[in-house]
């Protein structure tokens, strides 16, 4: 009896782009590893859903939709002369789809709360290097370019640069997710823009509209929902409860979590002890873990963590104050007081329910990567000195903002 075969390049039907195509085997392949899959567990926007009751999209999503605009890029820069081989070709692909790949549940929520000192991007690439031993070495070249260090500038910047796929993908399906119209890019229009300029990647002189769109966009969606006060606030209720739940198991409390969870609260790991086996069990946990968890803690005898966890998953979340200038000194201790003496909290546990700190919202850094506009003549601008459009000078300020979260009455 023949054994049945599978076909394996697939169609993929996305809200976003429509059908979307899977490129060969070998990404098909990646795509359906057990690494891969967790992301279809890891939610794109953290807690933003709590804002925006639409975004409950994933990392899955963004991966597959980064894919579908890169195969886009590659078709427009080879139309326009640009030599691009078949294996440059995969490699990018590949880059692209995995590079989100480590993020931990919640994804920039949780940012760092499982491996300490290390950041997504380097966990992503230990999971390229793992996957690049199971595959027999097919990563190599993915690797190379993921870490910028391929000799072909333009193939890393397509991956990590102000004007880059990923953010071309998120920009537009966050947008579509949380019903956010302004933040709406043509990332079409913006990749046909695309071309290669001495080994760089650049933006044809008549793609500039696009360019000064997709920066104001990029601004709006972060102070309007990046950044948004309330996503804000829940994000940093669930540090607090990760952080009591650390507290207590490491002091001999056992409290009810998944395994993976578990081990996760008892044994902190540092970038220094990142195992192959420590990398197989952070690849085990996801955002099932932590919401399981916390709903178990809402009944818990610490009442810290009880009443942080009820906080949350009954969306009672704390008031936060937004403002320009940094809280003074006197304002800090006027509200801790108040606090302190109307839920009688100890000062050690008021740190739990009364925290504050900065937010920073650049939506163009001219100083790393910055978008080269060329013009016909050859000559290259930087999009802040090409753009007569006076707001996109002032966008590549930093702009910070200060928050103080506390009990509501």
């Amino acid at each position: 009896m023949n054994e049945k075969k599978t076909n394996k390049l697939k169609i993929l039907n996305d809200p976003i782009y429509g059908f979307i195509t899977i490129p060969n085997i070998l990404i098909h392949n990646l795509i359906e590893h057990p690494y891969f899959q967790r992301l279809r567990r890891i939610s794109q926007m953290g807690l933003s859903y709590l804002v925006y009751p639409g975004a409950h999209h994933t990392r899955f999503h963004h991966a597959i939709g980064s894919v579908h605009l890169m195969q886009k890029a590659v078709r427009i820069l080879k139309f326009k002369g640009t030599q691009i081989s078949e294996e440059e070709a995969t490699a990018v692909y590949i880059a692209i789809l995995l590079h989100d790949i480590g993020h931990g549940p919640f994804s920039h929520a949780l940012e760092g709360q499982f491996i300490k000192g290390i950041s997504h991007e380097n966990i992503s690439l230990l999971f390229m290097e793992a996957l690049n031993v199971e595959f027999h070495g097919q990563l190599s070249l993915a690797i190379e370019i993921f870490q910028g260090n391929y000799h072909r500038k333009f193939l890393y910047q397509l991956i990590s640069s102000q004007l880059d796929v990923d953010r071309l993908d998120y920009l537009k399906r966050d947008s579509f997710y949380t019903g956010v119209a302004e933040g709406t890019i043509n990332s079409e229009r913006l990749i046909t823009m695309l071309n290669v300029k001495n080994d760089n990647l650049v933006v044809e002189e008549k793609g500039i509209y696009s360019v000064e769109s997709f920066i104001v966009s990029r601004r709006i969606m972060y102070w309007q929902v990046y950044l948004h006060k309330t996503a804000l606030v829940a994000e940093k209720l669930l540090e607090k409860i990760l952080k009591r739940a650390k507290e207590l198991s490491l002091s001999g409390i056992e409290l009810p979590a998944t395994k993976t969870l578990s081990i996760f609260l008892k044994q902190p790991i540092n970038k220094a002890h990142v195992s192959q086996e420590n990398l197989k069990l952070f690849s085990k946990l996801d955002d099932y873990d932590i919401l399981a968890a916390i709903k178990e803690w809402i009944s818990n005898d610490d009442k810290i963590l009880s009443s942080l966890s009820k906080s949350l998953v009954n969306r009672r979340l704390p008031k936060v104050m937004l403002q320009n200038e940094p809280f003074t000194k006197n304002q800090l201790l006027t509200i801790k007081e108040q606090v302190k003496e109307k839920f009688n909290y100890s000062n050690g546990e008021l740190d739990y329910f009364v925290y504050h700190g900065e937010i920073c919202n650049q939506a163009y850094d001219a100083t790393k990567n910055n978008i080269q506009i060329i013009y016909k003549n050859g000559s290259l601008k930087d999009v802040t000195e090409a753009s007569d459009h006076l707001n996109i000078q002032a966008l590549s300020n930093p702009v910070y903002k200060y928050y103080i979260c506390y009990p509501k009455k």
